[in-house]
């Protein structure tokens, strides 16, 4: 279980079986709430101080993602920091690169999602899980972002993160869960 993202097992399985590149693109997509192809165009100097500056490519919309509070390094301000250590080796800029130093593209992506999928749902399989294994076929990186959107608990936040100017959007497209209710008793 990712140790940066509390998942269902949907996500879990997938991210376990994975290579570091895919592991990374799951943890910034998770953290950041933005697209695929948001994603891998991320850069290490898409930084300024304490915030992650991202402008998405769909809308255009131009956010600054906390990397640090009060409290110190947030998830994203350290996993930008653990990529951009580990890639200094590198000339690229981009933060997910493969160990050749390459940026990863979408065609890259879609494999290493594809065969970490595939492992998961044949693991799945094995353990005697057939619908587990539905769930993480059905279960497509893109899904990553209203799981994120979901997790959130204010609705103003998770519009915020994924760069809705209306609070509606969020609610009827990307968040994936009901309203928190107690029992009668």
């Amino acid at each position: 279980m990712p140790s940066r993202m509390g998942v269902g097992a949907e996500m879990a399985l997938p991210y376990g079986m994975a290579g570091p590149e895919l592991k990374e693109a799951m943890d910034l997509a998770y953290l950041t709430g933005q697209r695929p192809a948001d994603v891998i165009i991320m850069r290490s100097d898409d930084t300024e101080g304490d915030y992650f500056l991202v402008t998405q490519g769909k809308t255009g919309q131009k956010l600054r993602i906390l990397m640090r509070t009060e409290a110190g390094e947030n998830s994203l301000g350290k996993l930008v920091r653990e990529i951009t250590e580990r890639n200094v080796r590198h000339p690229s800029k981009y933060l997910l690169i493969n160990k050749y130093g390459k940026r990863m593209t979408k065609g890259m992506l879609r494999l290493r999602w594809d065969k970490a999928r595939e492992k998961a749902q044949k693991n799945a399989l094995d353990q005697g899980d057939p619908m587990l294994a539905a769930k993480i076929g059905g279960f497509q990186f893109r899904d990553i972002r209203p799981k994120a959107a979901s997790e959130i608990v204010d609705i103003g936040d998770a519009s915020l993160l994924l760069g809705h100017t209306k609070q509606e959007i969020t609610k009827r497209v990307y968040r994936r869960i009901g309203a928190t209710a107690k029992p009668s008793k």
